[in-house]
């Protein structure tokens, strides 16, 4: 897709009876659009995570980035270990599978939404799939996995990114993946970047590898384009 003019807006989304603020990226037009769901690191709703949901905008997609921390955003890492062991994991998997109603409910969808995360996000963007049967399409970017019986309640397809030297996510989460998406015939594809550490993806870090970011771009801008247009 063409890069396009954006708009960007605060907005809070209504989800059982509370309400989830996030950031929502549109292209300039009419639409409808493909809706993508871009999911936080463990860092919270910050500058790297609104310029990747403005990054999808951009791609033609309506983007939207949940604020699953409401409000709380750090860049150090034991002050976001203590956010991430205080998050409400169900919660915010209900606020991204509501998330998913609420683009699908707007006049600027096309009806279609798939979620991408990161780090925790990635986690998250699996756990979603394994949660709701309206989501299209799910990536992971070196996330955890659910548990294999939860892994069997995933209908859409998967593509999981993931770096070859990442300590936190072993080699050995990709290949229980594979199993469980293998077993239940789900369509799904991963790629492996060879000494990749954790969090290649993010320009902001030492971690980043710009090899392994582009063609991880490009890899996720094909899966999408094959999945929700």
């Amino acid at each position: 897709m063409a890069q396009q003019p954006i708009q960007t807006s605060n907005i809070e989304i209504a989800i059982n009876g509370h309400s989830v603020p996030a950031y929502q990226c549109l292209p300039v037009g009419d639409g409808p659009f493909p809706g993508v769901i871009v999911i936080q690191e463990w860092w919270g709703l910050e500058p790297h995570i609104k310029d990747i949901t403005e990054r999808y905008a951009r791609e033609g997609y309506a983007a939207v980035a949940p604020d699953l921390y409401h409000g709380e955003v750090t860049s150090e890492p034991d002050e976001a270990r203590k956010l991430v062991m205080a998050l409400d994991r169900p919660r915010a998997v209900s606020e991204v599978v509501g998330t998913v109603g609420y683009i699908k409910s707007q006049g600027f969808s096309n009806g279609k939404v798939g979620t991408v995360g990161y780090c925790m996000g990635g986690g998250l963007s699996i756990a979603t799939a394994c949660n709701t049967e309206d989501l299209d399409a799910a990536i992971i970017y070196y996330g955890s996995n659910p548990d294999a019986d939860q892994l069997a309640n995933v209908t859409c397809p998967v593509l999981g990114l993931y770096g070859g030297d990442d300590d936190g996510i072993p080699i050995s989460t990709i290949v229980d993946l594979s199993v469980a998406l293998e077993k239940n015939g789900t369509p799904y594809e991963v790629h492996i970047y060879g000494a990749a550490p954790h969090a290649f993806f993010n320009d902001t870090r030492e971690s980043y590898r710009a090899e392994a970011s582009a063609h991880s771009w490009t890899s996720t801008l094909e899966f999408f384009s094959k999945n929700l247009s």
